[in-house]
């Protein structure tokens, strides 16, 4: 440490002795003018004003003479150096007596009853209410961001000082939201970036310009009230947010909910797996039996995420299931034909969906079905090659008058079929979106196995990582029966 900072630091701390009793004289000048302002007797001031001017120059003389330089120039023999005005002069501001724009709830904390008393008659009478507090362990025990909006807390203190006190309430998660200026007689620049930098808003050098006091204050106010402002928009945020994801949700269960059960001891077997995205997916699917003969399942997949996602899938989905539409739902084509009709994007805020549907006809093991804009269905059998069926079509809803034709192809005994949407590939890596060649060659090396779609889970989750899919993940397995015969639980 160099030798000269004790010194230094000694005639700042005497300096700061001297100027408060000033300070006294000041502050208590200042708010006897204002009262003699109020009462019209303002041409009685005289005196005070003389009193108010030989305080400054006693501080401007402090000031100047009370330094390591001023005491050796006099040790040397020269002049004393005349008070210099501190600068503030007695020119109280036009807009003194106006009430604060913004007022506070200010904890003032400062070792003096004379500067609370001063500092908190000043305040108050520009709209503020004040409390006091001796030192910082006061400070400390009073301090409520409940309570207060800004603490004026001096820097030397007994018991506890300014400087810790600041840093104490910096360092606790419910008092470090108060903002804090400073107030100190002590009027080193090395002081101002202490506590500056210990997380204070402010600082003010006693004795206080009452204009230059009054603006600080409203400065701090008014930085508080727009954090207060933006935390209650966060928390707004964050309240509308959760009753959102729960209403979400619930939405979410319900889609869930009205998916078929998975059939296991039927001649024609089904099985499925739906992951659900991140936000509120248009995915859904269904299967029933039309007649003693014919079995149909579909799966669509809306554009887009969301509520209104959501709601045009299960409409389109209880249509499909109650048989509404006055088709044939033994027709494919003419099914994918009349939803196109019904379900026009510019009727359903601009949302068209995918489609694919088939129906199997038992007795004669064929298959009819029709897609629009859908991702082909896999069909494995043993000993063939892997087909694609996927039949040439618009999506759903987005051209008025489109006619959807139908294809029919024969299930080999024991067949399994895929039908699926794009969620189940088109999957985000650290690299991209993963190839369909990549996906449509793992259905081949793998699809025959039982546990296929767990694998296809693993695969996707591999890829992408354990974090929500960006898409629904929706498939369904059929598994066809090995032989011809008629349906076990067909209606009487």
């Amino acid at each position: 440490m160099n030798s000269a900072e004790p010194t230094r630091d000694l005639f700042s701390h005497l300096r700061h002795d001297l100027r408060t009793p000033i300070n006294h004289i000041l502050g208590y000048a200042d708010l006897v003018f204002e009262e003699l302002q109020d009462s019209g007797s303002k041409d009685q001031a005289e005196d005070l004003i003389k009193i108010r001017q030989a305080a400054e120059s006693l501080l401007g003389l402090i000031n100047t003479n009370l330094t390591p330089e001023g005491i050796k120039a006099l040790s040397d023999g020269a002049q004393v150096l005349a008070g210099a005005s501190t600068g503030i002069g007695y020119h109280p501001a036009q807009d003194q007596e106006t009430l604060a724009p913004i007022p506070g709830r200010i904890l003032v904390v400062d070792d003096s009853p004379a500067n609370r008393e001063t500092l908190c008659r000043r305040l108050r009478r520009q709209g503020h209410t004040t409390q006091e507090a001796a030192d910082g362990v006061e400070a400390l025990a009073t301090a409520n961001p409940e309570m207060f909006d800004l603490v004026l807390l001096d820097v030397i203190m007994p018991k506890l000082d300014g400087y810790n006190a600041l840093r104490e309430m910096k360092a606790d998660p419910v008092l470090k939201e108060i903002p804090v200026i400073m107030i100190s007689a002590l009027d080193e620049l090395g002081s101002v970036v202490r506590c500056i930098e210990a997380g204070a808003e402010d600082y003010l050098a006693k004795p206080f310009e009452p204009t230059l006091l009054k603006a600080r204050i409203g400065a701090s106010l008014e930085k508080k009230r727009l954090r207060d402002q933006e935390r209650e928009h966060l928390r707004t945020i964050e309240t509308t947010q959760k009753r959102l994801a729960g209403e979400l949700e619930e939405a979410g269960n319900y889609v869930r909910s009205i998916l078929p059960p998975p059939v296991k001891d039927a001649p024609i077997r089904v099985d499925w797996r739906f992951l659900p995205s991140h936000e509120l997916g248009g995915d859904s699917f269904g299967y029933h039996w039309i007649d003693d003969e014919h079995f149909a399942f579909y799966l669509l997949d809306v554009c887009g995420h969301g509520v209104g996602a959501a709601l045009l899938s299960v409409a389109a989905i209880n249509v499909l299931r109650s048989g509404s539409l006055a088709a044939d739902f033994r027709d494919p084509g003419s099914v994918l034909s009349l939803l196109n009709e019904t379900f026009p994007m510019e009727r359903h805020n601009n949302m068209y969906f995918t489609l694919w549907y088939g129906v199997y006809h038992q007795p004669t093991r064929t298959l009819r079905h029709a897609s629009g804009g859908h991702p082909p269905a896999f069909l494995l059998a043993e000993g063939e090659p892997m087909q694609a069926l996927r039949c040439p079509g618009l999506v759903v809803g987005i051209l008025p008058g489109m006619e959807y034709d139908s294809e029919t192809c024969t299930i080999p005994p024991g067949a399994r079929l895929y039908v699926m949407s794009d969620g189940t590939y088109e999957i985000r890596t650290p690299e991209g979106i993963l190839d369909f060649a990549q996906f449509e060659a793992f259905f081949r090396d793998h699809g025959d196995e039982p546990d296929f779609l767990d694998q296809l889970i693993h695969w996707a989750t591999r890829h992408h990582g354990s974090l929500p899919l960006e898409d629904d993940f929706s498939i369904i397995r059929i598994d066809f029966p090995p032989t011809a015969h008629g349906r076990a639980d067909a209606p009487a």
